[in-house]
């Protein structure tokens, strides 16, 4: 071909990286601080691939997750919309799903983002944690699957790691429950022992037939609990390929390896695009599965390790985009699912993330520190490098955001409450779209935050704020984690304001004494508050206490119910650390 003709097909070619729909890769952190990142301020932690990721593209400061924890936080980035309006809020102390063997999970009316992705002809892949569900009426109906909301390849964790999937000792998952379950469970043993001796030394006229009767009782309290409580590592600790059980319970010291495995052959295989990635990464949940490469490498423990293990994670992924030469036509997007799990520790050891300047943690409904999480964008030649948008933006934007670049039509006839990036990323528009956004504690409204059109003016009302134990220490050490109502919680009437503009820690309230604005901006926000209201409607609510218990017949099982363990990866794995 003469040097013209060459020149012509590569501008071509080029015009039509441009045009065409571009791949999309989400890589998703569980549990990360906004404070454990390099490029947010951290210097002792390496992140060097997420800073590097910030430097080529955009780095958002002020990016919010919908709620403070795994399961609601999840489900409004999934489907762009609050947790309340798809029943994944609670009303109860359990805010998250708590078994693969549940029957709720993220309802399939919903509309996700890998669905409006699908429908546009994209290949779809979730790889690594789900936690929105799996069944609804049998063990094998799959209703709340990820192949059933859009994704065309599963591989991971239906559930989400817990220190149970390690070991028995610390129990994580209901923690306080099951001490409650064992103690029953010892008083009863002990009175069922007591009358034993009783009777047979004749110190007590009870009959044979009321002992064997409060036995037997005590007896089915126990299986009761324990049939699910005690097994946790195979009910919950499992590995799915599409529908079928990989690993039954899963080896979790293979998992980083698996994982990224997947992610870079899913790269391999779908070059040719359009593709949707979502890698949502297991680390840094605790009980911080880390490898040895990088055991002991950084200087905050355990956490710190895992931290730098899944930043090379990062890395890797990375590495096989360029390799594939896709890095100019791919947008990437890292972020965290919410804030620092600050209750998370050992003895003195601290196994939970790092907020920052930012007040509060996971699972606290208002406070910063649960709900700011990392925010970074890439996309060579459409998106501008080494930017820094301190506009408040939401986990919720990435659904009308990869639809729009999908060229997907959003559903019609919901309220959409996230809004497309773009125009904020490429700096066609100074501001972002979000007036209000409202933060929840389960289904109970914390706080509100009113960033004024067109204005610096940020401000921030709490309704209700978590009471830290012990008093001023800053999280809820003695439960583990913060209550969204009761006596756990205190409610401010006038709320609590802040001007996070100057104040972005929380530190000092303004009133009406110190801000003359002080009436004015409360009743702008209850006024929100009330509009806000009138957009919601009654659903079905997904962690009901009756959808949120263990059910044997939903449980999925990779033998004969209850003997439920196989190893089907066995020899085929491919060690790639």
């Amino acid at each position: 071909l003469s040097s013209p003709t060459i020149l012509l097909v590569s501008c071509l070619r080029t015009y039509a990286s441009s045009t065409s729909k571009p791949n999309i890769l989400l890589m998703m952190a569980d549990d990360l601080g906004l404070g454990d990142v390099g490029c947010y301020g951290n210097d002792t932690l390496r992140t060097p691939n997420i800073d590097q990721l910030a430097k080529e593209g955009v780095k958002l400061t002020q990016h919010i997750a919908a709620a403070p924890l795994c399961t609601p936080s999840r489900a409004a980035f999934l489907t762009g919309r609050y947790p309340i309006r798809s029943g994944m809020g609670s009303s109860t102390k359990q805010r998250i799903l708590y078994w693969t063997g549940g029957s709720g999970g993220l309802p399939p009316n919903e509309t996700t983002f890998a669905r409006i992705l699908q429908q546009q002809g994209y290949t779809t892949a979730l790889i690594g944690k789900w936690h929105q569900g799996m069944n609804c009426e049998s063990h094998s109906d799959h209703c709340h699957h990820p192949l059933n909301h859009g994704f065309d390849y599963f591989y991971g964790m239906p559930f989400t790691l817990v220190n149970e999937c390690q070991s028995t000792e610390n129990r994580q998952l209901n923690a306080l429950v099951q001490a409650k379950y064992w103690l029953y469970s010892q008083i009863i043993a002990l009175t069922v022992l007591t009358l034993l001796i009783g009777k047979l030394t004749g110190l007590f006229l009870v009959k044979w037939k009321a002992i064997i009767c409060f036995a037997l009782c005590g007896f089915l309290f126990f299986i009761s609990w324990f049939s699910s409580y005690g097994f946790v590592k195979y009910w919950n600790c499992i590995l799915l390929r599409n529908h079928d059980i990989s690993e039954q319970p899963m080896k979790l010291e293979k998992a980083t390896s698996n994982i990224l495995k997947e992610a870079v052959s899913f790269i391999e295989r779908n070059k040719h695009g359009p593709f949707l990635l979502f890698v949502s990464f297991l680390h840094v949940h605790t009980p911080l599965i880390t490898t040895e490469k990088f055991l002991g490498k950084s200087r905050h423990g355990l956490y710190g390790d895992n931290v730098e293990e899944m930043d090379w994670m990062v890395g890797r992924i990375l590495d096989a985009i360029d390799k594939e030469g896709l890095k100019n036509n791919t947008f990437t997007y890292f972020t965290s699912d919410h804030g620092g799990h600050l209750e998370a520790q050992k003895q003195n050891t601290q196994l939970g993330g790092w907020n920052g300047i930012y007040k509060g943690g996971k699972g606290m409904g208002g406070w910063e520190g649960g709900i700011r999480v990392p925010g970074i964008f890439r996309w060579p030649g459409v998106l501008p490098a080494d930017t820094v948008i301190n506009e408040p933006t939401s986990l919720m934007d990435i659904y009308p955001t990869v639809a729009h670049l999908a060229a997907g039509i959003m559903p019609q006839d919901r309220v959409i409450d996230g809004r497309n990036l773009m125009p904020l990323l490429q700096g066609k528009v100074q501001h972002s779209e979000h007036e209000f956004m409202f933060h929840y504690c389960g289904l109970y409204l914390h706080a509100v935050r009113w960033h004024q059109k067109d204005s610096a003016a940020l401000w921030k009302a709490h309704y209700t704020t978590p009471i830290f134990q012990p008093e001023g220490a800053g999280a809820c050490y003695r439960s583990g984690l913060c209550s969204c109502f009761g006596e756990d919680v205190t409610h401010h009437d006038p709320p609590l304001l802040f001007d996070l503009s100057s104040d972005p820690a929380e530190i000092k309230p303004v009133s009406p004494a110190t801000e003359p604005l002080f009436d004015i901006v409360i009743s702008r926000i209850e006024r929100a508050v009330q509009e806000h209201r009138q957009t919601l409607t009654p659903v079905p609510q997904q962690l009901s206490g009756y959808n949120n218990v263990w059910k044997p017949w939903l449980q999925p099982c990779c033998g004969t119910f209850p003997f439920c363990w196989c190893d089907k990866e066995g020899d085929s794995h491919q060690e790639i650390l």
